[in-house]
């Protein structure tokens, strides 16, 4: 596997080790998975198990609105 090195302060090498220590998984681990998370954004486990999970009555979809109550925009 590849590896990079990274020149970091001591305050934030502090911050690291204490996340990745929450986490319980190595530095390394850790920072490719920031890493990872940049380049390639993803939803969280189980992020769909949420739909439908609002159940407040006012959280509803509001009435489609005419195209003819849009305001007039000038031609490009």
């Amino acid at each position: 596997m590849p590896k990079i090195s990274l020149y970091i302060d001591e305050p934030t090498l502090k911050k690291i080790k204490n996340a990745a220590s929450r986490q319980h998984v190595s530095i390394s681990k850790w920072v490719a998975e920031q890493i990872r998370a940049r380049v390639e954004p993803v939803y969280p486990a189980d992020f769909e198990t949420l739909f439908g999970s609002v159940s407040d009555e006012s959280f509803t979809r509001p009435e489609d609105i005419s195209f003819k109550m849009d305001s007039k925009r000038d031609s490009i």
